[in-house]
């Protein structure tokens, strides 16, 4: 990586965390515990692939850092909320995120359950604060919902929960991660373009292209490091899918094909938006990012 995207990056990343910590001190948190199980996740580090997605494709289009605030903590604030549900015993059992106890062990259970509902709702309530651009708004904010709900993340979620222990098509497994991680993805994408307020349909249309790409590759990426990379690194439990007999993109294709699958869904993702100007160069140096990542 770029010097440039690099600074790109930790600016993007220190941008995020001022207006997470904004909005929290902002908030009224009535229950006991709750702001300080928010914090322990929302605050506890992660690397804010979703932002810099989000700030990336708001640049591409001309915008400016300030128009892509409101949008890239509200995709923060549902990337929360996920991970802290998908780790409950319920669905993934995890003990351990970003090299931390994870939330319900952390506090318990309940609190878990409920922190993670309180950030999807503060996810509409940051998105939906009153601007004059409110139609604009009205269109992120669905664009938010069905990338977070049924024919989204949660669609994906419970496709994934179902496919345990079973072996799937390589296009169930596609179909399945396109949900269960592109979908917040892809929003992400559009909703830095569609914050700028000028994006046209065909402009909307080239950056789902490239985010469905690279939606894709992240997931095949995060199955090559359960393999390779070591708890201490991934800040989660090596070999954790395997472990629970999951469905991966490893299994299927073998280690090196899955490499070579991410790489060209990197290469794909940047020809979609081979159009767009140099402006673009932080979404091309996010594709390389999400393929070559280690942790």
């Amino acid at each position: 990586m770029s010097n440039t995207f690099e600074n790109f990056q930790a600016t993007c990343r220190q941008r995020v965390d001022r207006q997470i910590d904004r909005h929290l001190d902002a908030a009224e948190f009535r229950g006991p515990n709750l702001g300080e199980a928010i914090r322990y996740v929302v605050l506890g580090g992660g690397k804010r692939v979703r932002p810099l997605l989000v700030y990336a494709s708001c640049r591409t289009l001309g915008g400016n850092f300030e128009d892509a605030d409101a949008a890239a903590c509200a995709v923060e604030f549902i990337h929360a909320y996920s991970l802290i549900h998908d780790d409950l015993p319920a669905l993934d059992d995890d003990g351990l995120r970003r090299g931390r106890p994870t939330l319900h062990k952390a506090f318990d259970e309940a609190t878990a359950i409920l922190a993670g509902d309180a950030l999807q709702s503060m996810a509409f309530e940051i998105l939906c604060q009153p601007r004059a651009d409110s139609d604009n708004r009205l269109r992120m904010a669905r664009e938010l919902a069905l990338a977070a709900g049924p024919a989204g993340m949660v669609g994906g979620q419970m496709r994934d929960m179902a496919a345990d222990g079973r072996r799937v098509s390589l296009s169930e497994l596609e179909t399945t991660h396109l949900l269960k991680t592109g979908a917040l993805i892809r929003a992400s994408v559009l909703l830095g373009g569609m914050s700028t307020g000028i994006a046209t349909s065909a402009q909307l249309e080239r950056l789902g292209e490239y985010a469905h790409h690279i939606g894709l590759a992240f997931q095949i990426q995060d199955d090559i490091l359960d393999v390779v990379a070591d708890t201490g690194t991934i800040g989660k439990p090596q070999g954790s899918d395997r472990d629970r007999n999951k469905p991966t993109y490893v299994a299927l294709l073998g280690l090196e094909s899955s490499r070579d699958r991410a790489r060209e869904l990197a290469a794909r993702a940047t020809g979609a938006i081979v159009e767009f100007s140099e402006q673009a160069a932080p979404l091309r140096q996010l594709a390389a990012y999400i393929v070559d990542r280690v942790n």
